[in-house]
């Protein structure tokens, strides 16, 4: 039996690894670790250990003592920071691991390099300017309108430090109250509408991609970006339009990806979706909901990580049938439904409303 190791267990990103690996068609054993001694205790893995934070000088030894103890085959990172620092020190670490190269990891985890990236490979990007200073402010609003969007360079994830500013004045008192001079940028507000692409790369080779678009942010009333980083209700998509920009966006930063390669994508005002993000190296937080669906990523990432034949799958873009819905929130279980029964309430609702407004 495999042993795969799993980092920021208690977390509902590795737990969703964890249960989609539940749902293989073979057995795994799990060792979880995690750098909260809360969140510890939701992790859904055979074994647990507290470990530091990754900006703990004592992280990667300690990390290396668990692992030559647990001895495990694999190790998957969830949280963006441990994605980092493991990739960087991947040959110090006795154990296996699936990533892209170290340099694509670092280029997708700052927003304006990648942005740079894709602007010069011609892709429809928001406008971006790296807010040093005010003088850099006041250009975002006279050449971008208002409002702009304000967003940290390296983020660890949830959108946190995310702003869509109005004027100039509540953009100055965000990044003074964030810090953020030189490790923020400003950018064009694009819609609300947001996709993502998630994928599996194996030495340039695509082996399975899946849309998703997000119909909602959980608890975006209560941010005040709007943006939470948990989607509320997903829904499956087969588009090709976003097929191939999410495809040239993974070339532009890796000209042979390996591993996985979640890219975000924003549509701007002409309905063109424009990358926005790869989260690099790890699975979107809600994956669970493809497993749910019949596209078990997490087992396929493990047995490519092994060199192993993948299960089959009907296509290798897309190959779950659209318009399947992920409901979820706190302290419910997802809801896996379709279209179809969403718009059945909605079509209920509007028959006896209007047979109310017209007092029969």
């Amino acid at each position: 039996m495999k042993r795969i190791l799993v980092t920021g267990a208690g977390g509902s990103p590795s737990t969703n690894f964890v249960r989609s690996l539940r749902k293989a068609p073979e057995q795994f054993y799990l060792i979880g670790v995690d750098s909260n001694k809360y969140y510890l205790h939701r992790a859904e893995t055979e074994e647990r250990y507290l470990i530091p934070r990754t900006d703990s000088k004592d992280y990667l030894d300690f990390l290396k003592g668990i692992i030559e103890e647990t001895k495990p085959d694999l190790i998957y990172m969830q949280p963006d920071q441990e994605i980092l620092l493991i990739s960087g020190n991947r040959n110090k670490l006795p154990v296996r691991v699936f990533l892209p190269c170290h340099e694509t990891i670092v280029l997708c985890q700052d927003k304006y390099k990648s942005y740079q990236k894709w602007e010069r490979a011609g892709l429809k990007v928001p406008e971006t300017v790296l807010v040093k200073d005010e003088k850099d402010l006041r250009y975002a609003f006279k050449n971008f309108g208002s409002p702009i969007w304000i967003r940290a360079i390296v983020s660890p994830g949830g959108g946190m430090g995310s702003f869509r500013a109005p004027d100039l004045e509540i953009a100055n008192a965000w990044i003074n109250y964030c810090k953020g001079w030189g490790n923020f940028v400003a950018a064009e507000c694009l819609q609300e509408e947001s996709v993502t692409w998630q994928s599996i790369w194996k030495d340039g080779k695509l082996v399975v991609a899946q849309g998703r678009r997000r119909l909602y942010w959980e608890f975006g009333n209560r941010a005040p970006s709007g943006v939470t980083g948990l989607t509320g209700t997903g829904v499956t998509i087969s588009d090709r339009i976003v097929d191939e920009i999410a495809q040239k966006a993974i070339f532009a930063v890796d000209k042979k990806p390996h591993g996985i390669f979640s890219v975000d994508l924003t549509y701007d005002n002409e309905g063109i979706p424009n990358p926005t993000e790869i989260n690099i190296g790890r699975f979107f937080t809600t994956h669970y909901f493809f497993t749910a669906a019949g596209l078990n990523m997490p087992y396929i990432f493990v047995k490519l990580a092994f060199g192993e034949d993948i299960p089959t799958v009907s296509n290798k873009i897309n190959p779950l049938t659209p318009g399947c819905v992920w409901i979820r929130g706190m302290d419910f279980h997802p809801i896996l439904t379709d279209l179809k029964h969403i718009t059945f309430y909605e079509d209920d609702f509007k028959k006896r409303l209007t047979k109310l407004k017209n007092g029969k």
